[in-house]
């Protein structure tokens, strides 16, 4: 990844201010922005590219409150778009329609979600979906707190646990594919909706285990070490790459993301005109930034539904776990 694509969790605009002066900065129209801090890196490298093409006239803003954070916002009508690594969820399709707000939901990449340990763990080679949940499911609170409780083949060493916060879309795709059902985890974990946070944690303890987005995993792969996955017994254990995400191998933590527009917003040039760079120049972005892009089909399709203002969601304000792409892209063709 370049080095201009590091995670900074600052507003991308700031650089492109000092570089392009104050005032025209100053009396630039703003696109706001905030969610997910997974979808953060394509959104980001989208914003400081469109940014530049626009030499000032528009500055781009991006928040990084989680999924269920920016949603939050977003049903309030303080942000334009909405950062999502989740489906947006009936409790907060109904904040919306009481506030008024219709959206566009916008697939714009697949993720590995990606489970890592800390490099110098030498036993942990792979992990099953039932040894995870043996780890993270609420019985485990207080009790399951050493290694050797997972797998008496490893040592009796603790288990550190560090993983998304409770407004993360990826804390909730994680406990709906790992447990069974959305939220349902262990509270005695460290946890942020920064992913830095996380990433910083395990590379920092020889007995951690946490799970983030595939680019965290990417950008820190010199102090993290990523976990073949066995989805169910008698399947072979595989491990998360943008190769095995495409083939629909890399089950169950390969999930779309998503970006959700105020269809008020769409009014406004820049932000049209924001989402219009968005997917034209996201399958390049999202593979500059370690994601997994959708067919260029599903680009061009995402500019059909913001010109015919196709409202709403096509998940039903549920997760979709196990969703492969060509799922998603038969989803998509329903409407």
């Amino acid at each position: 990844m370049e080095k201009s694509r590091k995670f900074k969790l600052l507003s991308v605009t700031l650089a492109t201010a000092a570089a392009l002066g104050l005032a025209a900065a100053a009396s630039a129209q703003t696109v706001k922005i905030d969610g997910s801090s997974t979808v953060f890196p394509i959104t980001e490298a989208v914003a400081e590219e469109f940014q530049k093409s626009k030499r000032g006239a528009v500055k781009v803003t991006v928040g990084i409150s989680g999924t269920g954070g920016g949603f939050k916002k977003f049903c309030r009508g303080e942000t334009d778009i909405s950062n999502a690594s989740r489906p947006i969820l009936k409790k907060e399709m109904a904040d919306c329609k009481q506030a008024g707000v219709q959206y566009i939901e916008l697939p714009v990449a697949y993720d590995a979600l990606t489970v890592v340990v800390n490099p110098k763990n030498s036993f942990v080679k792979s992990l099953s979906v039932a040894e995870l949940k043996k780890m993270w499911e609420p019985a485990a609170q207080g009790k399951v707190t050493n290694w050797n409780q997972i797998n008496p083949a490893y040592p009796k060493a603790p288990l550190k646990l560090f993983g998304a916060g409770a407004d993360s879309g990826t804390f909730d795709y994680f406990t709906e594919a790992i447990t069974g059902k959305s939220k349902s985890s262990r509270g005695d974990f460290t946890a942020s909706e920064d992913d830095n946070v996380l990433v910083q944690g395990v590379s920092r303890d020889v007995n951690a285990l946490g799970f983030f987005g595939f680019a965290y995993y990417i950008e820190n792969r010199d102090k993290l070490k990523a976990v073949p996955i066995i989805e169910k017994d008698g399947k072979p254990a595989v491990a998360p790459s943008m190769e095995n995400v495409l083939n629909g191998s890399y089950q169950p933590l390969a999930r779309p993301i998503f970006i959700y527009v105020n269809a008020a917003s769409i009014k406004k040039p820049e932000v049209r005109e924001f989402i219009e760079y968005y997917n034209k120049h996201g399958e390049s972005l999202a593979k500059e930034v370690k994601y997994v892009p959708l067919p260029p089909k599903a680009y061009t399709y995402n500019l059909e539904s913001v010109g015919k203002m196709r409202l709403g969601t096509k998940f039903e304000g549920e997760n979709k776990v196990g969703l492969t792409i060509e799922d998603l892209m038969k989803l998509e063709a329903k409407l």
